[in-house]
């Protein structure tokens, strides 16, 4: 019987830990490493990301893009031709293709992984999206680990940039909310706002999509307004209106657009 190929993680934060334990307990020879925290049980703790990588048919990096392409050149001289390496972290397009340019000049296979759900509930069973010249490799790799992978193309980037356009909406959404909420808190209703956007959030379903989409376009004129006296409103409280603002400039860039066709 074959032995299943050794597998680096190249960070032990809350994500890269999650995922090398599920590696280790699905019978893999996992090789850690992190400048900071310990490895977890079950995988190897190697002093130096090249020690981890060199031995690693499937190398993860899974830190942080501040460090990504700093770690990739880093772990350079250990990669050899036909390794695939797999950079998870949550980086900029432009980011996701210096790090393949250090990796592929050395004869390494990248693939850019996007994860769409927090990994500390998923582990390595976290939905993904892969571009790269190394997405359908990894996407067989780790579809026998239980990760569904959908491969989004050849281009280094296409994953990342299709997880930031989501995250406009994900944390944009989290930032209207937060910031709804302390104006309701300074108004006396918290607890009335929190009930109604969250049985706003429960009838969620495609049609509140459209009419979001749709709606916004029709009443732009309308609502220009409403968030002009939002904004207003917000600065009487003395909450700064980042997002409220923001709509309203969208709002008002909206009703330009129609008057222009």
């Amino acid at each position: 019987m074959t032995a299943p190929p050794a597998i680096a993680v190249l960070g032990m934060g809350e994500a890269g830990s999650a995922i090398a334990i599920d590696l280790a307990a699905a019978g893999n020879r996992v090789l850690g490493f992190d400048p900071v925290a310990p490895a977890p049980e079950g995988v190897e703790s190697h002093p130096h990301a090249v020690d981890a990588a060199a031995p690693a048919k499937i190398v993860l990096s899974i830190n942080s893009a501040a460090v990504a392409l700093e770690v990739a050149e880093a772990v350079g001289p250990a990669l050899q031709p036909d390794q695939l390496y797999a950079d998870l972290n949550t980086g900029a397009p432009a980011l996701k293709r210096a790090v393949a340019a250090a990796v592929e000049q050395r004869g390494a296979v990248f693939v850019d992984v996007a994860l769409m759900e927090p990994v500390p509930d998923w582990g390595v069973r976290t939905p993904a999206l892969a571009s790269g010249a190394g997405a359908e490799r990894f996407a067989a790799a780790f579809a026998r680990f239980g990760m569904p992978v959908t491969p989004v193309g050849a281009e280094p980037g296409a994953a990342a940039a299709r997880k930031l356009a989501r995250s406009v909406f994900t944390k944009g959404q989290a930032a209207a909310i937060g910031e709804a909420l302390e104006a309701a808190r300074r108004l006396g209703c918290e607890d009335w706002l929190y009930a109604n956007i969250e049985s706003s959030l429960n009838a969620a379903d495609g049609r509140l999509l459209r009419r979001l989409v749709e709606g916004s376009r029709r009443h732009a004129g309308r609502r220009v307004d409403e968030m002009a006296a939002a904004v207003s409103m917000l600065e009487e409280l003395g909450v700064e209106p980042r997002v409220a603002a923001a709509s309203e400039a969208w709002l008002r860039a909206l009703v330009g657009s129609e008057a222009r066709q």
